[in-house]
């Protein structure tokens, strides 16, 4: 079974949580993706809700699809977000941000009254760090910011190869919808999110880190069985 199978598995499963009027917080990237085409077929059977999407990318796939949408300022209270997720623990604990988005999707989530992780298995780790951690960091002062977050790195036992900075599909430094630079954290493992989160926080210039923790309370994980899709499902402690 491919992983775009497993991928539409897990959104067709989370799907199913979308009821009529709903207001959703409508993630990035390639299992969001699968969401979007899904929803796009039950709103053009009559599935009325309104979406508020979490990147510029998002925005194109669910207008494509004749999904309503508004901004979050227009819709400050959500009903439910549903997104991937690059890492998820046996906590709910999350690593996002591998599609440049995780300012607008922290942002989408925490106005929602609800978040649903959507995924394929392999995503599911027992400790968080072996997907490099994306840091959203204001350009002013880079170099600085830079040397401040590796100390945060540091003082938080995380080892690993050094930062980098994430380029676009041209060899660029990429510039996310915020308009700010990205930086990818090699750690390998991180022994205490917690305290790495509060550590990066600390950090001026840092806008957002992609350790999404205590937001999700439901991960949606499909792995193949024979040739079937299994969807397990995983709730916060």
């Amino acid at each position: 079974m491919s992983a775009p199978d497993l991928r539409r598995a897990a959104a067709a499963r989370a799907l199913e949580l979308v009821e009529p009027g709903m207001r959703l917080g409508i993630g990035t990237g390639s299992t969001a993706a699968a969401f979007i085409a899904l929803l796009g077929d039950r709103v053009r059977a009559g599935l009325d809700v309104i979406g508020v999407p979490t990147s510029e990318a998002t925005r194109i796939a669910c207008e494509r699809e004749g999904i309503r949408l508004a901004t979050l300022d227009e819709l400050p209270e959500l009903d439910l977000t549903i997104d991937g997720a690059d890492e998820v623990d046996g906590r709910l604990r999350l690593i996002k941000g591998g599609g440049a988005a995780l300012l607008r999707e922290k942002i989408v989530a925490m106005a929602s009254r609800r978040m649903v992780v959507i995924a394929d298995a392999a995503k599911r780790v027992e400790t968080l760090g072996a997907f490099p951690l994306p840091i959203e960091v204001n350009a002013f002062g880079l170099g600085a910011t830079w040397r401040a977050v590796e100390r945060a790195l540091a003082e938080s036992g995380c080892a690993g190869k050094p930062l980098t900075r994430r380029l676009d599909a041209a060899g660029e430094p990429l510039v996310t919808d915020g308009g700010h630079a990205l930086l990818d954290a090699h750690l390998g493992a991180i022994p205490d999110p917690e305290g790495l989160s509060a550590r990066l926080w600390a950090v001026p210039g840092v806008v957002e880190h992609g350790l999404f923790l205590g937001i999700s309370d439901t991960a949606f994980l499909a792995e193949a069985s024979g040739s079937e899709a299994r969807v397990t499902v995983l709730s916060r402690p």
